[in-house]
C-alpha cells in the first residue's frame, strides 16, 4: 500500500515558475503536515527526499529563495510532536546529499540551511524558551547530525556552514535580549565541536564562532568563557534576506 507521502504529488509543483502553482501546493503541504500529529520517520525522510529535489530543480534568484522561506515556514504549522522529527529529517538528509550538491546549486542550499536554524531557534524561543526537554531534544539532533564532532559521514561544508551562521540566527531570534534564552546551553554543541573534532579546520571555525563579539556581552553582562577580544566575523555570503538586489541567486 502506498504511503502516505508517496501521495503527495504536489510536492514537485514547488519547483514551478508559476506563482500560482507554487503557493497552491504550499497550502496543500501544509494541510497534509498540519493534520498530523505522527509521522513516521520514513515518511519524513521520504517527503524531504522530494522537497531536496524540489529545491534542486528550482531556478531564478526569488523562487530559490521564497521557497527556501516557504519550506522553513513549515515548522510553524506543525504539531509540537512532529517538530524535532521533521527537524531531525531535514538535517540527516541535507548531510546524506550535501556531497553531491554542483557548485552551482550550493548558494540555495546554504540559504535553506539557515532558515531551517532559524526556524528551529524559533521554535524553541516558544513560551520564552521553557520548554527545556524540547532545547535538549533539539541540540541533540544537532550534535548528532550537522555539529557532529567527528562522524566521517558527516559533510565538514555543512559543518562550517552552520558554525557560520549559528550566533547569527541566535542573535536573530534573541534580538530584544529579555534575558531568557539559555545562551550557554544553546552553545554546548558549538563548544562541543570545538573541542572533539579531530579536524583542525572545523575547530578553528567553531572557535571563530565562540569568539563572535556579540557573545562577550549577551545580555548586559559578561559571559564566562567567551574572549572579549572576539572579532567580528565577515558575514555569510547569504543574508537571512527575501530581496532580489540581496542575493542574485543561482541559475540552473
Amino acid at each position: 500500500m502506498a504511503t502516505k507521502t508517496q501521495s503527495t504529488p504536489f510536492i514537485k509543483s514547488f519547483a514551478s515558475s508559476d506563482k500560482k502553482i507554487r503557493d497552491k501546493a504550499l497550502d496543500s503541504l501544509r494541510a497534509f503536515l498540519s493534520g498530523r500529529s505522527r509521522i513516521e520517520e520514513i515518511e519524513l525522510l521520504k517527503l524531504w527526499k522530494g522537497l531536496f529535489y524540489c529545491m534542486w530543480m528550482s531556478d531564478k534568484a526569488l523562487i530559490q529563495q521564497r521557497l527556501a522561506v516557504d519550506l522553513a515556514s513549515l515548522v510553524d504549522i506543525l504539531h509540537s510532536d512532529v517538530v524535532l522529527p521533521f527537524l531531525d529529517a531535514f538535517w540527516k538528509t541535507m548531510a546524506r546529499e550535501w556531497n553531491g550538491i554542483e557548485v552551482l546549486r550550493m548558494n540555495k542550499f546554504l540559504f535553506l540551511v539557515r532558515q531551517y536554524l532559524a526556524a528551529s531557534f524559533r521554535f524553541l524561543s516558544k513560551q520564552n524558551w521553557s520548554n527545556t526537554s524540547a532545547i535538549e531534544a533539539y541540540l541533540h539532533i544537532l550534535s548528532d547530525t550537522p555539529l557532529n564532532p567527528n562522524e566521517a559521514k558527516i559533510p565538514n561544508g555543512m559543518r562550517y556552514h552552520v558554525l557560520d551562521v549559528y550566533v547569527d540566527e541566535l542573535d536573530k531570534v534573541d534580538a530584544y535580549r529579555e534575558g531568557k534564552m539559555p545562551l550557554e546551553l544553546l552553545l554546548r554543541p558549538v563548544r562541543t565541536i570545538e573541542k572533539e573534532s579531530r579536524t583542525k579546520a572545523v575547530r578553528k571555525r567553531a572557535k571563530e564562532a565562540l569568539d563572535d563579539e556579540r557573545l562577550v556581552n549577551w545580555n548586559g553582562d559578561d559571559m564566562e568563557g567567551v574572549s572579549k577580544t572576539g572579532k567580528e566575523k565577515g558575514g555569510e555570503a547569504v543574508e537571512n534576506n527575501v530581496e532580489e538586489d540581496e542575493w542574485g541567486g543561482i541559475e540552473n
